[in-house]
């Protein structure tokens, strides 16, 4: 058996300036170190047997909060890095829909379809994720026979297109993408895979170690929209 522990970076600057991040490297922000101390609380007493996480600053950073009191070799996976949106990123939020009205739409009402200008598809993103997860998933199921906990920190958009995956097969829901929430910084699923590698969704996008005002989505007045 294999439990994951999935789990979106903490807040950065492209979070409270509201851009899109996409693949770009950004620095995390005060708030995004408040939610980090209440993230380390959480995995004191949860014992990990492997950490990976995205290459950039803001899933390492993560990465070693979560490992602060495991004391393990954080395994870097680009495959699980951040879409790369090309002329999206580094744009606000709220320029998006005048400039780019019908990639925006396709953002927000059909993600499945999904691309900016210059920048990965939607579709790319999944697929490289979910191969990414499913060889780091069966490494694990492969080690020694036993129980295994790992952690995996990634990205908001990143983490979607693999939860939209996990459902289409760990049961008959089929939801489109654009119906998942999106997860708060620092949130948490946990996913169980048995020995055939069949997932098991024990919770998704849990952030109940944060305190309330330190929700970035609470408070993004974008995200309210």
């Amino acid at each position: 058996m294999v439990r994951l522990y999935l789990i979106r970076h903490a807040e950065s600057i492209g979070n409270v300036e509201e851009f899109f991040q996409g693949s770009l490297d950004v620095k995390i922000s005060s708030k995004g170190f408040r939610q980090l101390e209440e993230l380390k609380s959480r995995f004191q007493n949860i014992n990990l047997d492997r950490i990976y996480s995205s290459p950039l600053e803001r899933a390492l950073k993560t990465a070693r909060y979560v490992n602060f009191y495991q004391h393990l070799d954080i395994i870097r996976v680009p495959e699980i890095a951040e879409i790369n949106a090309g002329d999206f990123q580094g744009k606000k939020w709220s320029d998006l829909p005048v400039l780019f009205p019908e990639e925006y739409y396709n953002w927000k009402e059909n993600p499945e379809n999904f691309q900016s200008p210059n920048g990965e598809s939607m579709k790319d993103v999944s697929e490289r994720m979910a191969k990414a997860m499913n060889e780091i998933i069966s490494e694990n199921n492969s080690k020694n026979n036993s129980n295994i906990n790992i952690a995996v920190i990634s990205h908001g958009c990143a983490i979607k297109t693999y939860q939209s995956y996990l459902i289409r097969h760990s049961g008959n829901l089929k939801l489109n993408m654009s119906e998942l929430d999106w997860a708060d910084n620092t949130s948490v699923s946990e996913i169980i895979f048995d020995e055939n590698l069949n997932p098991d969704i024990v919770y998704l996008n849990d952030s109940s170690h944060l305190s309330a005002e330190n929700s970035t989505l609470k408070f993004s007045e974008w995200c309210k929209k």
